[in-house]
């Protein structure tokens, strides 16, 4: 038995630690059932569950949610789409989020794997000091993807992206 101060009772019969818990306006709670005998404790359980659900709450604002967006290409991709997709990309990246890459292939495309194949190592390639590939291209079924994420930078990772802008 654990007072609400911290402090140890001892061992003592449930309906005892009951009033002495009632006798104080607080509630018993059972902390370790399966440690013999229990322990409890005598505290305000509203009070808990509410520093409980504050600290929750507070861990859920502090973490980074991390998207998979896709961009589909096709194996005719003309150079100036390719471009501007390269650059969603590079702004998702930028963003935090993981890119998938697919090659899209219908009808006589699907004998001809090895044009999508190179256009995704070439996007890999092209984006090398930005992201890294974590799967290499793969086909499935009529789509071959590739999943890249953001290249873990050393040191400050916000004074990179500010550089760039400048230079523009």
């Amino acid at each position: 038995m654990i007072d609400d101060t911290g402090t140890q009772l001892g061992i003592m019969p449930p309906p005892q630690a009951l009033a002495l818990a009632k006798q104080k306006g607080l509630d018993l709670v059972e902390i370790s059932p399966t440690a013999v005998p229990p322990v409890c404790r005598i505290m305000d359980f509203g009070k808990y569950q509410y520093q409980e659900q504050k600290r929750a709450r507070e861990a859920r604002r502090h973490q980074k949610v991390i998207l998979v967006k896709e961009i589909k290409f096709r194996p005719k991709v003309d150079e100036h789409d390719y471009q501007f997709k390269k650059k969603h990309i590079e702004r998702f990246l930028e963003d935090g989020d993981k890119v998938k890459a697919t090659i899209f292939f219908r009808g006589r495309e699907m004998a001809h794997p090895d044009i999508g194949r190179r256009i995704l190592e070439r996007l890999v390639q092209e984006l090398s000091d930005v992201a890294v590939a974590e799967t290499t291209p793969r086909m499935e079924g009529n789509q071959m993807h590739t999943i890249l994420t953001r290249r873990p930078q050393s040191g400050g990772g916000k004074a990179k992206p500010a550089a760039a802008t400048t230079a523009r």
